[in-house]
C-alpha cells in the first residue's frame, strides 16, 4: 500500500502568552499575535487499537446494549458484540484475508455495518466505508482505487440492487465459487459477501460466514490483539478531491481512537450512560468516529431509527428508547424540527444535540433547542483528512460560543491560519486553516503526490477551509478555498458532475456551482449549453438520465440554459459570475 507516513512532532511548540496581549482592544494587526493555537489537553493520548478498546468496553459493560437497530429488531450488548466480532474476524482470516487487506462496507445503517467494521479492526484488516447510493461506475472506481479484497453489502435497499451492480462490474461472479472471484475489471476483489436470506451465485451469505470460524481461529484472533499496532491503518474514508475523483483517506487506529475519545468527552458521554439517536450514515467520518468509536468509549448505546434518515423514525426512536443525545447534520435537524411541528410531537428525553457535517446557522441552533427541547446544542467541525473532529463545543461554554463559532480546538492539536503565501495571519483575520497532531491522516491511498500537497514535510495539514481563529481557541468558518459544495452534509465537487453532464447527448458544455438552499444548506445549479434545436432540459430529464449511473444527490436541482459562459482571456470559466447570474435571476422573481 503506497502511503506516506509522517512522524508526529515529539515536541509541540506554543507561543508564550506574554508576547502578545490577548485582551487588548487595539484593532491593529501589528499588536495581535499570530493565528496559532495549541490545545495541549489535560489527559495523555491513549496508545491502543480499536479492537483492544472494544475488548476493554466489553469487559466494563458486558450486559449493556451497544447497538439497537429498531427497524431490524436487533439489540446487541457489548459482550455479544465482542463475541460476534471475534467470530467474524476469525472467519475473515479463514477466507484468506490478511493483515492490511481492505474490506469494503457498501450499505446504509445496518447493525452488520457496525459489526463488520469492528471485526475488521480485530482482524488487523482495513474497513472501507462506501456510500450506499453509489452506482456502477462509482463502485467500480472505489474497488479499484483501494484494491478491495472483499466487499460486504445487502442484496437490495430501496431501488438499489447491490449484487446486480457488482455482477455488472464483475460478470465473472456468476460462474465462480464464493471467495474465488477472478475479475478482469476488478482484479483485487476475491470475496463478495451479501447480507440476505437468499443465496447468490459466487457470493457468500453473510450469516453463513460466521460458521467458518473455529474455536482455534477465534482464540488466535483474541491472542493477536497485542500484535496489532495502533499506528497501523484501520479505516479508509472516501472524500472527493478538486479534480472530482474521490480520494481514499487512510486513518490509523491511533488517530481514530483518540479522536473518538475527545469527541465523546466534548459530547459529555463520560457523564452517564447515554443513548444516542444516530441519524448520520456510518459510511461517513461523522458516523464512524463520533458515532461508532466515540459511542464505544464510555459504553454509550447507539440507536438506529432506520437504515436511512427518517424524521418520523427518529422521533419514534427518541421517545421509545428514551434517547438523551442526537447526532445529525443541519439538514437533518431542519427536517426533524418540521416533522415535530407538523405532527405535534413532544420529545421528553433529549438533553444534547450534536450537529456537524456542514455549517449550522445561529437560527437553526436556536430552533433545535426550542422545538426539540434540547438542554444543549453542540457544534462540531472537522474533515475526513483530520480523522473527523478538529474543533467542537466544550461542555460548559457560553451561548455566544455555541451560536457564533464552530467550537474550541480539540485536545492535543495545533492549528494555525495562513495567507496565500503560507504566512501566519494575525488573530481575527481570515486565511486557510491548517492543523497538526495525532489526528492527521496517514495519507491518500496510492496517491503520494496528493498526500504531499495535503500535508507538508513538517506535518501541517492544509484543510482548504477559510477560517478565523480567536485567541481563546475558538474559531469560525467564513468560506471555503476548495470548490466543494456541501449538500445536506454530502461533499460534492462540481468537476465530477460536469463530467457526467457532458456525457448527455443534448449537452454541449456544463458548469456547476453551489447555490444557497434553506433546507439542504447548498444545492447544485448546472449552467448548460444545449445542442442546436434543443430548447430545454429539466431536473426530471437529468434524474432519468442519471438513474443507475450516478448517485441521486449529485443530480443538479437547478438548471440554467445559457448560450455562452463568462470566461477569462485565457479561456477559464469565471464561476463567480455564474453565481451572480443565479442571484440576479432569483432577485427578479
Amino acid at each position: 500500500m503506497a502511503l506516506i507516513r509522517f512522524n508526529r512532532p515529539s515536541v509541540f511548540r506554543s507561543l508564550s502568552p506574554c508576547l502578545y496581549s490577548s485582551s487588548s482592544s487595539d484593532s491593529s494587526s501589528s499588536l495581535r499575535g499570530p493565528s496559532y493555537y495549541h490545545n495541549v489537553g489535560k489527559e495523555p493520548l491513549v496508545y491502543r487499537s480499536i479492537g483492544q478498546q472494544l475488548e476493554l468496553t466489553a469487559q466494563s459493560y458486558p450486559d449493556r446494549e451497544g447497538i439497537v437497530s429498531i427497524y431490524e429488531n436487533n439489540r446487541l450488548t457489548f459482550g455479544s458484540i465482542l463475541e460476534q466480532c471475534n467470530r467474524l474476524a476469525a472467519s475473515f482470516k479463514r477466507l484468506g484475508l490478511e493483515r492490511g487487506d481492505r474490506v469494503g462496507i457498501w450499505a446504509p445503517n445496518y447493525a452488520f455495518w457496525y459489526i463488520t467494521m469492528l471485526a475488521s479492526s480485530r482482524a488487523g484488516l482495513i474497513s472501507v466505508g462506501i456510500n450506499p447510493a453509489f452506482q456502477t461506475s462509482e463502485i467500480e472506481y472505489c474497488i479499484n482505487k483501494v484494491n478491495l479484497n472483499a466487499i460486504v453489502a445487502p442484496d437490495v435497499f430501496k431501488t438499489t440492487h447491490y449484487y446486480d451492480i457488482l455482477k455488472t462490474v464483475c460478470p465473472e461472479i456468476g460462474d465462480c465459487e464464493p471467495g474465488k472471484l477472478a475479475s478482469r475489471t476488478a482484479p483485487s476483489l476475491k470475496s463478495v459477501i451479501i447480507h440476505s436470506k437468499d443465496k447468490f451465485p459466487g457470493a457468500f451469505q453473510y450469516e453463513d460466514i460466521f460458521n467458518y470460524a473455529t474455536e482455534d481461529a477465534i482464540t488466535q484472533i483474541q491472542n493477536s490483539q497485542r500484535d496489532i499496532q495502533p499506528d497501523w491503518p484501520c479505516n479508509i474514508q472516501f472524500t472527493s478531491g478538486t479534480t472530482g475523483q474521490p480520494k481514499a483517506t487512510v486513518i490509523s487506529h491511533f488517530s481514530l481512537l483518540n479522536n473518538g475519545i475527545h469527541a465523546a468527552q466534548r459530547n459529555e458521554l463520560n457523564t452517564k450512560h447515554h443513548k444516542i439517536c444516530v441519524q448520520v450514515p456510518f459510511f461517513h467520518t461523522y458516523g464512524v468516529t463520533v458515532g461508532i468509536v466515540a459511542g464505544m468509549i464510555y459504553g454509550s448505546t447507539l440507536v438506529l431509527p432506520s437504515a436511512y434518515f427518517s424524521p418520523k423514525a427518529s422521533i419514534a426512536a427518541i421517545n421509545e428508547e428514551r434517547c438523551t443525545v442526537t447526532y445529525g447534520t443541519p439538514t437533518m435537524y431542519v427536517d426533524l424540527i418540521k416533522k415535530v411541528i407538523d405532527s405535534n410531537a413532544i420529545l421528553t428525553t433529549p438533553e444534547i444535540a450534536v450537529t456537524g457535517g456542514a455549517s449550522c446557522s445561529p437560527k437553526l441552533l436556536e430552533n433545535i433547542k426550542h422545538y426539540l427541547k434540547m438542554k444543549k446544542v453542540k457544534n462540531a467541525f472537522g474533515q475526513t483528512e483530520a480523522t473527523s473532529v478538529l474543533s467542537q463545543s466544550l461542555p460548559d461554554e457560553t451561548e455566544d460560543h455555541v451560536l457564533h463559532t464552530v467550537g474550541h480546538v480539540t485536545d492535543h492539536v495545533e492549528v494555525k491560519v495562513i495567507d496565500k503565501d503560507g504566512n501566519v495571519v494575525p488573530f481575527g483575520e481570515p486565511g486557510e486553516l491548517c492543523c497538526r497532531g495525532y489526528l492527521n491522516c496517514l495519507g491518500y491511498y496510492g496517491d503520494e503526490e496528493k498526500t504531499k500537497e495535503l500535508i507538508s514535510p513538517d506535518g501541517w495539514l492544509r484543510t482548504g477551509d477559510q477560517f478565523i481563529l480567536q485567541e481563546d481557541g475558538y474559531g469560525r468558518i467564513v468560506g471555503r478555498l476548495k470548490e466543494m459544495v456541501i449538500r445536506g452534509g454530502e461533499n460534492i465537487f462540481p468537476k465530477e458532475i460536469e463530467d457526467f453532464l457532458n456525457t448527455h447527448p443534448d449537452i454541449v458544455e456544463s458548469h456547476v456551482i453551489g447555490v444557497p438552499d434553506e433546507r439542504m444548506g447548498e444545492e447544485l445549479c448546472a449552467f448548460i449549453s444545449l445542442k442546436d434545436g434543443k430548447p430545454h432540459l429539466t431536473h426530471d430529464d437529468l434524474k432519468e438520465f442519471g438513474a443507475g449511473k450516478i448517485a441521486h444527490f449529485k443530480i443538479p436541482r437547478h438548471i440554467r440554459v445559457v448560450h455562452d459562459f463568462p470566461k477569462t482571456v485565457s479561456g477559464k470559466i469565471q464561476k463567480f459570475k455564474l453565481v451572480q447570474q443565479y442571484k440576479d435571476s432569483q432577485d427578479e422573481k
